[in-house]
């Protein structure tokens, strides 16, 4: 009997110890939170346990990056009404123009001397010497049968007399897809005119006016001509078709470019040229395979030549030598913001017979606007 009870306050005893160790020791555990997060050090894999501490900073560098590179896709406004809203820049630089013109017009004699004077204002403006006594002579005569000589009726009269001189000429880009194929624009002219930029800029105003755009970099001479333009192209959410080597063949690039973009359905293709001298024969031929191994994928809609509008007369000797190349089509002016000699607009589109359909007025990338000649003139009078 002894032995039994001995053998139940064993038994009782060791529940009791048990318990104890069940219940009291994980209580204790939890008493305390665990440390935050961002307080413990960051666990060692297994594969960096015994790595060394440059090993560690070669790995961390090869992590990929969420953030790095980057680049957020824009909406770039409407093209519709930019000439209007950059008004304002235009009319700071063209000013003097008009205001010289105004204030000859608006003396009580109007001489010989004065008419004169009157022609020289425009020829330094590079309206040209041909347009220049065009638009003196018919001033003269509707100065003499209308008898104007109020400020008012002045302003008025030289306003028409200039955008009769801007002409009438359909200035619309052809930069719809037609017939399943998408619109071709050929972006031509020299160095230093601005031509990728206007490129990635025509882009922008084509993509927020909700087309579609592909851009192809058949600039293959210049190294970052195909970095710059594909830079303008990610900020939008255009492509670039690019070679893949510096020095590639041009027309080839661009073949592809259309290739691609016929089969991606897009609206329109620009393709960005090498800058080229108008005096340099092998290189101008080039330009014209361009558009000729194009155009067996697909028509040229646009052969758009980028000019420089501070280049005065210089710039209508190119425009003559690349007309004859590519048959251009339109007419972009750029740096018009910076210059007083708007002029140009009314000579190059008398020399060539094209219209100025996009005018570069400013370096931000939405003063790319399409040209309005009563907005353009009304800028120079004031």
């Amino acid at each position: 009997m002894e032995y039994v009870i001995l053998i139940i306050v064993i038994a009782v005893l060791a529940l009791s110890t048990g318990g104890w160790l069940l219940f009291v020791r994980p209580r204790r555990g939890r008493v305390s939170a665990p440390p935050a997060p961002s307080s413990l050090p960051a666990k060692a894999t297994p594969s960096q346990a015994g790595a060394t501490a440059p090993e560690q900073a070669a790995a961390e560098a090869g992590k990929p990056q969420a953030t790095a590179g980057v680049i957020e896709v824009e909406r770039p406004p409407p093209s519709a009404g930019r000439m209007v809203r950059l008004r304002a820049r235009l009319a700071r630089s063209q000013g003097s123009v008009g205001s010289a013109l105004l204030n000859l017009l608006s003396r009580d004699r109007l001489d010989d001397e004065t008419w004169d004077e009157i022609e020289e204002v425009l020829i330094t403006a590079d309206v040209g010497v041909v347009p220049a006594r065009l638009m003196v002579d018919d001033l003269k005569t509707k100065v003499k049968v209308l008898g104007v000589r109020g400020p008012a009726e002045v302003k008025n009269l030289l306003r028409d007399e200039l955008i009769y001189q801007l002409g009438d000429e359909d200035r619309s880009l052809r930069t719809a897809k037609h017939n399943g194929t998408p619109a071709v624009v050929l972006m031509v002219g020299v160095n230093g005119t601005g031509k990728t930029t206007t490129v990635g800029k025509l882009a922008r105003a084509l993509i927020g006016d909700g087309e579609t755009v592909l851009l192809g970099a058949a600039d293959t001479f210049r190294a970052a001509a195909a970095d710059q333009l594909q830079t303008w192209g990610e900020r939008v959410g255009a492509k670039t078709v690019r070679a893949d080597r510096d020095g590639a063949d041009p027309a080839s690039v661009a073949f592809e470019a259309v290739s691609e973009g016929i089969e991606t359905g897009v609206d329109a293709v620009i393709i960005d040229t090498a800058g080229r001298l108008h005096t340099k024969v092998g290189l101008m031929d080039e330009l014209g395979k361009v558009k000729r191994v194009v155009e067996k994928k697909a028509p040229v809609d646009e052969v758009l030549l980028v000019l420089d509008a501070t280049t005065g007369q210089n710039g209508l000797r190119q425009a003559r030598v690349f007309a004859e190349v590519v048959d251009v089509t339109g007419i972009v002016l750029t740096k018009l913001d910076g210059t007083a000699k708007g002029g140009i607009v009314i000579a190059v589109q008398r020399e060539l017979g094209v219209p100025v359909k996009l005018v570069g007025l400013g370096e931000g990338p939405d003063d790319l606007a399409p040209f309005d000649p009563a907005a353009f003139v009304d800028a120079i009078l004031g």
